[in-house]
This record gives C-alpha cells, sequence and structure tokens, in this order.
C-alpha cells in the first residue's frame, strides 16, 4: 500500500497535473493540503473518475486539506479540536484499519509575528488531540505539510536559515513533541544524507539551483511504521509548466488492503 502527501498550491490550478500523476502513481491513498477552495468547488468527480473516494474539508482561496482513497473512507473527522480559528488544517479518516491524517501546520510567516504564535498554539492543539484521541499503539499515520524542517540535514543551508521561519527552534521543538508522542519520521526510517527536500521556493530559481528544505512528512505510529518499506520524494512532479512548489512524498507499506 502506498499512501502520498502532496501540498498542491490550489488544486483547480493544479488539476490536470494532479490527475496525471494520480494516474501514473495510483497511490492507494493521497493526503492532500492547500486546496484553497470550499468543499462545494472541490473536483470530486475528476478523481472518482479514477477510483477515488475523496473526503475535503477546505475554505475559500486560503488552507483546505483532503483525503483521496482508493479504499473506502470511514468515521471521516474535519476540523482540529480547540482550533477556534475556522482554518480548514485537518482531516482525518479511517481506511483499511487504520487512521490517516492529512494535516496543513500554518506558515507561522515569521518570527515573533502573530501568526507565528498561531502557528505554534496550533501544533499544541494538534499534540493534544493525538493524546487525547490516539494511542501510539494503535496504527495512526499523520501526513503533511508540517511547515518545519526538523534538521539541519532537511535545509539547504542551515546557517542562512538557523532561526527563522520553518527553521526556528520553537518550530522545531514542537514537531520534536509530536514524535516523542509516539510517531516517527518514515522517510528517516530508510533515508540519513541531507539534501532531500520536498520545497523549493518559486523565486531565484530555487529548485535548479537545490535552495530547497524537507516541510512535507509522513509520521506513523509504530505499529504503521515498522510496515513502511520504503519512502520517496517525487522531485518530477516539481517540474515543468505551473508546478506546486512542493514535491510529493510516498511510502510504501506492507499493509493489508482491507480488514
Amino acid at each position: 500500500m502506498v499512501i502520498a502527501t502532496w501540498n498542491v498550491n490550489s488544486i483547480r490550478a493544479r488539476l490536470p497535473r494532479l490527475l496525471s500523476w494520480l494516474a501514473a502513481k495510483k497511490p492507494e491513498v493521497l493526503c492532500i493540503q492547500e486546496t484553497k477552495v470550499v468543499d462545494e468547488e472541490f473536483p470530486v468527480a475528476e478523481l472518482q473518475e479514477l477510483g477515488y473516494q475523496v473526503a475535503a474539508f477546505g475554505q475559500k482561496t486560503y488552507n483546505g486539506v483532503a483525503i483521496a482513497s482508493l479504499l473506502p473512507l470511514q468515521d471521516v473527522r474535519r476540523g482540529l479540536p480547540g482550533d477556534e480559528s475556522g482554518e480548514a488544517r485537518l482531516i482525518a479518516a479511517g481506511v483499511g484499519g487504520f487512521t490517516v491524517m492529512s494535516v496543513y501546520v500554518p506558515n507561522g510567516q515569521e518570527v515573533g509575528t502573530d501568526k507565528y504564535a498561531f502557528k505554534l498554539a496550533w501544533m499544541e492543539k494538534l499534540l493534544a488531540y493525538l493524546q487525547a484521541s490516539f494511542f501510539p499503539q494503535e496504527p495512526l499515520v499523520v501526513c503533511g505539510d508540517f511547515n518545519v524542517a526538523p534538521e539541519d540535514r532537511d535545509v539547504w543551508d542551515p546557517e542562512l536559515w538557523r532561526g527563522k521561519i520553518l527553521f526556528s527552534d520553537p518550530e522545531k521543538q514542537a514537531f520534536f513533541k509530536l514524535l516523542g508522542w509516539g510517531l516517527l519520521d518514515c522517510l528517516r526510517l530508510h533515508h540519513q544524507e541531507g539534501g532531500l527536500y520536498t520545497w523549493w521556493d518559486y523565486r531565484q530559481g530555487a529548485f535548479h539551483r537545490g535552495w530547497g528544505m524537507r516541510l512535507d512528512h509522513i509520521l506513523a505510529t509504530k505499529p504503521m511504521a515498522d510496515r513502511c518499506t520504503e519512502v520517496i520524494i517525487d522531485r518530477e512532479a516539481r517540474k515543468g509548466e505551473k508546478p506546486s512548489d512542493h514535491a510529493p512524498v510516498l511510502a510504501t507499506f506492507d499493509f493489508p488492503a482491507s480488514s
């Protein structure tokens, strides 16, 4: 089973690319972020033509998350408990005997701002949600754009970024608290090297220069992480005309397709 995550940076702008990618890669589950559409305008029919069930939680212009699955979606939950902002940033569902969650952590804009404080508070609420609603011993996969590069090897120039948004110590500490609860970073189970990035700024030819960061993660509790056999970043999907600024991440699990 392949579980993927992709910040598409507007599903309407990226729909032809997304459909082509899904037809070629055929992941059983895709967690999507930054859909930027209300639920009524999500292209459900187009994904259904490829065999996907869709659960969406969106809003106009900003944010928005979704789960597309070739397997039945059950017990869909929208929104982060305790988050009163009204922003569409989390959706969870049961899929084939486990829970999958698509999250879009706030960017934070700049260290020290109100949006930065909101980001840290949101991550604390995410941790509280995990503590209250799940157990590390149950099969859970949390996918998405966390807007945090956790380690020096996840950033093209750590000294340039140190202390700045996406790479400040409080953000990294919040990320590692999620791991401390009982999540494992699936990519790091199989790849220890640096230079593995999922996001490149549109500006200054960052992609071609290799100026990237690893902001998109597939995290899993031990029952799922033990079944994870490979994780790849699909850099090819970042190439071409009008790409998202993020590349998809795909994790393969030796896990029953149904239960």
